[in-house]
């Protein structure tokens, strides 16, 4: 089982490494300690959701996009999403009332809920100007 935080400082260092960038480069433009931004990114250290938009910010990389990427390593190729209640049973219909016409849950993946990221109005660049949260 492969941790979060090491799943996030893989991904954070192939950021990094693709845009041929130092440690000390990013953690300068995202006023981070290069000694903890190294702990990041071997999987030493959680990092908070301010750092990592602070380290998303310098990389140029939506947030969004870097949890989404995290998600996809975690998963891995083999793993697909199961619904919790059969499908039509989500959609408000008793189990009873199905018919012939569901699927069962074995034979397509059900889409996970999308990351939106909410805080103060967006900069020019489309990203968040203040605080950075994240909702369902």
């Amino acid at each position: 089982m492969t941790l979060l935080r090491t799943q996030l400082g893989t991904t954070l260092r192939g950021h990094r490494l693709r845009q041929r960038r130092t440690l000390r480069d990013v953690s300068g433009a995202a006023r981070v300690s290069l000694g903890y931004l190294s702990e990041v990114e071997r999987g030493q250290k959680e990092a908070s959701s301010e750092l990592l938009a602070s380290i998303c910010d310098a990389l140029d990389v939506e947030l969004a996009d870097l949890l989404a990427e995290v998600s996809l390593g975690l998963r891995g190729d083999d793993v697909r999403v199961r619904p919790l209640a059969p499908a039509a049973e989500a959609a408000g219909v008793p189990a009873e009332e199905e018919g012939t016409a569901a699927v069962a849950s074995d034979e397509q993946p059900v889409p996970e809920p999308a990351l939106a990221l909410v805080g103060a109005p967006a900069r020019a660049s489309g990203r968040p100007a203040g605080a950075v949260s994240l909702a369902a």
